[in-house]
C-alpha cells in the first residue's frame, strides 16, 4: 500500500458534495487513500460511482473501510484483448462452462480460502452479500461473480467478484485453484469474462491498480486519475447493462 502522510476520514456527506469532490479530492495527487467506519450499502455504492475502489484495513480500533481514488487505473478496451497460446488451447476445451452470478457465494468463499491475508472480511463481506441480495433494487449498480466451472466435478475452478456501473465493469478480487491440472484457468477466466463483457456491450473493464504484470499481458492500458475519471464519468453514467 502507498504510504501517504495522512489518511483522511471521508463521510457520505462530503462525498455527495460534488464541489468538494472536484476541488479537494479528485485533483489531490498526494493522497489516494481515505478511511471510514460507515459500512452502509448506500455509502459503498456512492464511493464506487465516484471512482473509488474500496478495500479494508485492520486498526487497533477494529476494521475500517479503505476507499482509494487511485493515482492510475488499468483499463481494458476489448479490442486490445490479448489471448495467450495456452489460453487459446483451453478455449477449445469442452471440460468447463462459464457463467455469471450462478455461484456467487462459492466464489466469495474460495477467494477468502485462497488468500490468507485477504481484505475481504467481516463487514465488507456483509456489504457484498447485501448488494447481491439487492441486485435488482439499487439504481445503476450491480454486483456480479464470474465463474469457470468443471463439468466433471461441478466445482468452481476460477472466478472473481466485481461490479457493474453503467456500461463499465470493475474487478474487486478473484481466485483460481492451484492444482497443476488447472494451470492457466485463472487467465482463461479473465479472457472469457472480457469476451462476455464485449458481447454484452460494455464500454471498458476497470481492473484497478496498473502495476500487476498480468494486466499488461491481458492488454490493459494505464490511465492516470484525471483521464480515467473523465472517461469514467461518461460511461458509468450511461444506462446500466444487466448481463444475461
Amino acid at each position: 500500500m502507498y504510504k501517504q502522510p495522512q489518511i483522511y476520514y471521508i463521510t457520505h456527506e462530503k462525498l455527495k458534495d460534488k464541489r468538494y469532490f472536484q476541488e479537494a479530492i479528485s485533483i489531490d495527487m498526494e493522497n489516494s487513500y481515505y478511511w471510514s467506519d460507515d459500512w452502509s450499502v448506500e455509502f459503498y455504492v456512492e464511493l464506487a460511482r465516484a471512482g473509488f475502489i474500496s478495500t479494508t484495513y485492520d486498526t487497533k480500533g477494529g476494521l475500517v473501510l479503505l476507499p482509494e481514488l487511485q493515482f492510475d487505473y488499468a483499463v481494458l478496451d476489448f479490442k486490445d484483448l490479448h489471448i495467450s497460446k495456452k489460453v487459446k488451447k483451453l478455449l477449445s476445451n469442452e471440460s468447463y462452462s462459464f457463467s455469471i452470478n450462478k455461484r456467487f457465494y462459492e466464489v466469495l468463499e474460495n477467494i477468502c480460502k485462497q488468500h490468507k491475508y485477504n481484505w475481504l472480511k467481516e463487514e465488507y463481506l456483509e456489504i457484498l452479500k447485501k448488494l447481491y441480495a439487492r441486485n435488482n433494487e439499487i439504481k445503476n449498480f450491480k454486483i456480479i461473480s464470474a465463474e469457470v466451472i468443471s463439468k466433471d466435478t461441478d466445482e468452481v475452478i476460477a472466478g472473481e467478484i466485481g461490479y457493474i456501473i453503467g456500461t463499465t465493469y470493475t474487478s474487486l478480487s478473484g481466485f483460481s485453484l492451484k492444482e497443476k491440472k488447472y494451470n492457466n484457468y485463472g487467465n482463461l477466466q479473465l479472457v472469457l469474462l472480457a469476451q462476455f463483457l464485449e458481447k454484452e456491450g460494455f464500454s471498458f473493464w476497470n481492473l484497478g491498480h496498473s502495476h500487476m504484470e498480468y494486466k499488461q499481458k491481458l492488454g490493459c492500458e494505464t490511465y492516470e486519475r484525471r483521464e480515467f475519471l473523465k472517461r469514467w464519468k461518461e460511461d458509468s453514467n450511461s444506462a446500466i447493462i444487466n448481463p444475461s
